[in-house]
């Protein structure tokens, strides 16, 4: 009897514990429930916005809630990593998962810091027709293969930052591998639109970011494994 009251007390203790800090096993830890916005916030607000809802699921963003808030932004920060998570974009849509964000007050948005693995509709939306900016891209950065899915199906990414290597897989493809913060990665920069933030890509600890670019998107099984 003494045994069982200990593993209901048990089970009610986990119940309280943040979904961000739940382990998965082996280490991973889920980033979202699936049920609500725990462990979220919008850029620089102190809970998410409403345009974020939870839905079958995912999270859903829907740019028809009027001030609904801006990039979905972790509690949490992180160094070293492996992210993963899956994505759908609507027709002609655009999004991004932005790493390495700090929400110092005197950055403007996520991608004044962050770095974005690039979330987008190829065939509809303008940036497909840019080199460096297609889905599954380093955006502005470094140019991979194509290996998104079509517009309403779920596509599979990781992100693994492990001391400065960088590595963007997209639908179980490496589509991306740099190095970051040596000579090479400033030059890179230097020679994008980021060089206008002096600041850009230069944190090797930060939030996860899910992107607010005005069109329906949606992300799910999110988790992370800190290396």
């Amino acid at each position: 009897m003494k045994y069982i009251l200990t593993a209901a007390a048990l089970v009610a203790m986990l119940a309280f514990i943040p979904a961000a800090h739940k382990a998965k096993g082996s280490g991973w830890i889920s980033l979202f429930d699936g049920k609500t916005t725990q462990g979220w916030h919008s850029w620089k607000q102190d809970k998410p916005g409403d345009g974020w809802k939870v839905e079958d699921g995912a999270l859903h963003l829907d740019p028809s809630v009027k001030n609904g808030g801006g990039d979905l932004v972790t509690n949490d920060e992180f160094e070293n990593f492996d992210l993963k998570l899956e994505w759908k974009i609507s027709e002609g849509g655009n999004s991004g998962i932005i790493f390495y964000v700090n929400e110092d007050p005197k950055y403007d948005d996520s991608y004044n810091t962050g770095l974005e693995m690039q979330v987008l509709d190829n065939d509809k939306h303008s940036d497909g027709k840019i080199p460096k900016h297609r889905a599954g891209n380093l955006y502005d950065l470094v140019q991979g293969p194509d290996v998104v899915k079509p517009v309403g199906e779920w596509n599979k990414a990781e992100i693994v930052s492990n001391h400065g290597s960088l590595k963007l897989y997209l639908n179980g493809v490496n589509v991306v591998t740099t190095t970051l913060w040596d000579d090479n990665w400033k030059k890179m920069v230097a020679a994008s639109k980021f060089k206008q933030w002096p600041d850009f890509g230069t944190f090797t600890k930060g939030h996860v970011a899910l992107q607010n670019h005005g069109n329906n998107v949606w992300y799910r099984n999110i988790e992370i494994k800190k290396l």
